[in-house]
C-alpha cells in the first residue's frame, strides 16, 4: 500500500503542471487521495517498528508529517517568490520519484 501511494501519485503530480486549470482541482483531489492512501499504513508500521511505544511511534509519525510538510510549505513558497511558480510547480512535479527509492530498504524483518 504504500508503494502504491508513492509510484501511483507520481505520474499525477508530474502531469499536473502541464493541466489546464479545469482538471487541476480533478488532478489534485486524486493525487492527495492516492498520497492520503498510505498515511495510514506508514502509523501501523512504525507501531510495529516500536511495540512497546505505541503512542510515541504515533506521535512521531503524525508530527513529523505535519511539521515538515510545513517547513516544506515555507520553503517552497519562498522558492516560488524567488524562481517564479511555474518553475517550482514543475521542479516539485517530479519529488515523487524520490520516493522510488525506497525499494533500495533493507527488509524489516530478518528470518531466523
Amino acid at each position: 500500500m504504500m508503494l502504491f501511494s508513492i509510484a501511483g501519485a507520481a505520474p499525477f503530480a508530474i502531469l499536473l503542471p502541464h493541466l489546464p486549470l479545469a482538471w487541476v482541482y480533478p488532478a489534485s483531489f486524486v493525487l492527495g487521495f492516492i498520497l492520503q492512501s498510505g498515511f495510514s499504513v506508514s502509523v501501523v508500521y512504525a507501531q510495529e517498528l516500536m511495540p512497546g511505544k505505541v503512542g510515541m511511534a504515533s506521535g512521531l509519525i503524525t508530527g513529523l508529517a505535519f511539521g515538515l510538510g510545513a517547513l516544506g510549505a515555507v520553503v517552497l513558497g519562498n522558492a516560488a517568490d524567488a524562481f517564479g511558480l511555474a518553475n517550482v510547480m514543475l521542479y516539485t512535479s517530479f519529488l515523487p520519484l524520490i520516493g522510488l527509492l525506497s525499494f533500495l530498504l533493507p527488509p524489516d524483518r530478518r528470518d531466523a
